[in-house]
């Protein structure tokens, strides 16, 4: 398995759904950063589930930070974050052992380990594991705050409802940060949560579309070809199960118009050169140009849902009727903008840690 990312700052994952704990590695941040575990903790209640918009099962994700960190600051040392499991029921998926979930890994992960893998709520392809990204991202949240740069993640659209885009930036990433439903649009979101509690009760799920924003970015950051921004940005984000589709700035937008509609143009504003739109999202030739950094991601419907499905049985390899039992998020579309926003994080610090030197975080 392949359960690391970075280069300068690398994070590894480990852990199962309902194996022992969840375990987070960030390799490589710079010794003398601050850590506030209250933030940590913050950050991993808005992945947490509640109310009617998520899973029943509920973890209280009493984390703990076993190497890296002495007397509230980093070390230097490989940071290593421990989130026990506690809250699991494994007799949930007995009965389905051999039978494949539509639209989840448990056919190519049987394939890949030879039957060996963790069936329990999808073992090490849970997005239970995200509760390590979010754990080691809030420590480079914080150190990229430091350097002012923000990052903040909101629903775009769910159910058919949209919420506003970003526009001005400042205030609402600072408001979304402190929202535990991540919209800019209060309104639009008490509408999200109305049709996603209609698709629960009718044991079915749904999903929607997320959109990220970093700022106080320089311009420079990334390479060109195959270590652009937006290619470490999204190769992070595709790791993540529910993510099936990016896009930078307007995205597929782009095929629908002409250059001199959507080219960006150059301006000076003060002593900064700035473009007047921000159409490329933040980014040319693969590099940061000053401006937001804009992207979408489209989020699939949670795959486990109590509709019988057809499916194959994996031991007599005969079709099967599926009806899924346990508990499972009707969406997963708010607690994702978390895990979104805390990746993002680590990569810019490994982009930052490359272009500058490791200690620039400091």
């Amino acid at each position: 398995m392949s359960n690391s990312i970075g280069k300068s700052v690398i994070l590894t994952l480990s852990g199962e759904s309902h194996g022992e704990m969840i375990c987070a590695t960030l390799d490589g941040l710079a010794a003398g950063i601050p850590v506030d575990e209250s933030f940590v903790a913050a950050q991993l209640s808005k992945r947490r589930p509640s109310g009617i918009t998520d899973t029943a099962r509920v973890e209280p994700d009493d984390f703990r930070i076993v190497s890296g960190v002495f007397n509230g600051m980093t070390t230097g040392a490989p940071i290593t974050i421990l989130i026990p499991n506690t809250n699991v029921r494994s007799t949930d998926y007995d009965e389905i052992r051999f039978l494949a979930r539509p639209s989840h890994a448990d056919y190519v992960a049987h394939v890949r380990y030879a039957g060996f893998e963790d069936y329990r709520g999808g073992g090490h392809f849970s997005g239970r594991i995200t509760a390590g990204i979010v754990a080691a991202g809030a420590l480079a949240i914080k150190a990229l705050e430091q350097k002012g740069i923000r990052i903040a993640t909101h629903i775009l659209r769910c159910g058919g409802v949209d919420d506003s885009a970003f526009s001005d930036f400042q205030a609402e990433m600072e408001s979304l940060n402190a929202k535990s439903f991540p919209v800019i649009d209060d309104v639009a979101g008490q509408k999200m949560i109305e049709k996603i509690d209609d698709v629960r009760k009718c044991g079915d799920s749904i999903g929607g579309k997320i959109q990220t924003a970093i700022t106080g970015l320089a311009a420079g950051i990334g390479e060109p070809w195959f270590d652009s921004l937006e290619g470490c940005i999204s190769k992070a984000m595709f790791a993540i199960g529910g993510i099936k589709g990016v896009e930078f700035g307007l995205g597929f937008g782009f095929a629908e118009s002409t250059g001199s509609e959507l080219n960006d143009p150059w301006i000076v504003d003060g002593e900064k050169i700035v473009t007047s739109s921000n159409n490329n999202g933040g980014i040319n030739g693969g590099m940061s140009n000053g401006m937001p950094v804009v992207f979408n991601c489209a989020v699939k419907p949670t795959p486990s849902i109590s509709r019988e499905q057809d499916t194959v049985d994996l031991l007599s390899g005969q079709p099967a009727r599926l009806c899924i039992k346990g508990r499972h998020d009707p969406a997963i579309i708010r607690r994702i903008c978390i895990v979104v926003s805390s990746l993002t994080a680590i990569v810019l610090c490994d982009m930052l840690a490359l272009r500058y030197g490791k200690d620039y975080l400091r």
